[in-house]
């Protein structure tokens, strides 16, 4: 099935209200019942006239459509369907690669969704939204534009896509590193500590809360913090890091929410979990958000893996 998506304006209002419709209401039931379904031809003409949507089309038919609203640095997706029919087949994922592209100039995505659907809030999941407010029966979600995923289907290929990022690190750079119990996490920095050649097998370091494993080739050596125990910033404080970031690659688990201040620049990877296990596969999401001027320069083409990129590498 090939997907294709057009940027529209109120010309198309009929073929959005159609999508719209149908979608919404294959939904199950809600009280209160969704904002969409009071949408009229007129009042979505209005919309589209003030910043455009997308269309996505199959084989000339339309099969999904979305509403782009721009609100401050943020692009909202609003009354995003897809036609009952088509669902399955690719069309959410193309229409939301599109709207990365027409949001030009936004620092992240945003969706409302509604709680009483945890499949719909566990897509936007999938897809690299991450929840930011609950207003109850609303669920705000968004994802950074300058973020890039990877789909990596086994422990293996979790390994090579951190031994490919291993080659552009340097010594000082700092990677945080988030994610469910069993995620990866310590699988993919064992990628990183063999591209790295560093001494030692790198295990979780749940127990030590920090170990250093030197540099068997000349080059940074890897310092690697789970940080799931401490309490708080003082206790990361104590563990005294500073006296290693600028000489090492600097790898916390369980960081975000307490490394961010030790450096300006850093690499947040984020990893997810991927439909259920399937044909021996326990497939991941790992998602890439370079913060700060250090990381201007990286490659997301280097790391080999089959990405889907979310923007342009930003700050």
């Amino acid at each position: 099935m090939s997907v294709e998506i057009r940027r529209v304006g109120p010309e198309a209002a009929a073929d959005v209200l159609t999508v719209v419709r149908a979608a919404f209401e294959a939904r199950p039931p809600l009280d209160p019942p969704a904002a969409a379904l009071t949408e009229t031809e007129e009042s979505l003409a209005a919309k589209l006239a003030a910043h455009g949507g997308l269309l996505a089309c199959v084989d000339g038919e339309v099969v999904g459509a979305l509403l782009l609203d721009p609100v401050g640095t943020t692009t909202y997706l609003r009354r995003f369907g897809v036609l009952p029919a088509a669902q399955g087949h690719g069309v959410a994922a193309a229409l939301i690669d599109a709207a990365v592209e027409a949001s030009d100039g936004s620092h992240d995505l945003t969706v409302v969704a509604r709680e009483e659907l945890p499949e719909t809030v566990r897509f936007w999941e999938r897809q690299g939204f991450r929840e930011i407010s609950r207003e109850s029966p609303n669920v705000e979600l968004r994802r950074p534009l300058r973020t890039h995923a990877f789909q990596v289907p086994d422990a293996e290929s979790m390994r090579d896509l951190g031994r490919a990022l291993a080659a552009q690190l340097a010594p000082g750079d700092l990677l945080v590193l988030s994610g469910e119990l069993g995620a990866g996490k310590t699988t993919f920095t064992q990628g990183l500590g063999a591209g790295l050649g560093v001494r030692g097998d790198v295990t979780s370091p749940t127990f030590v809360i920090a170990r250093v494993h030197p540099s068997l080739v000349g080059g940074p050596d890897l310092v690697h913090v789970d940080a799931y125990r401490l309490g708080g910033l003082d206790e990361l404080d104590d563990l005294d890091l500073d006296a290693s970031l600028d000489e090492a690659v600097t790898v916390v688990e369980w960081g975000e929410g307490l490394a961010e201040g030790l450096s300006e620049s850093r690499l947040e990877v984020s990893i997810v979990r991927g439909d259920a296990p399937h044909d021996g596969l326990d497939p991941r999401r790992v998602e890439i958000t370079p913060v700060g001027p250090r990381w201007h320069v990286l490659s997301y083409a280097a790391l080999g893996l089959r990405g889907r990129p979310a923007s342009r590498p930003g700050p």
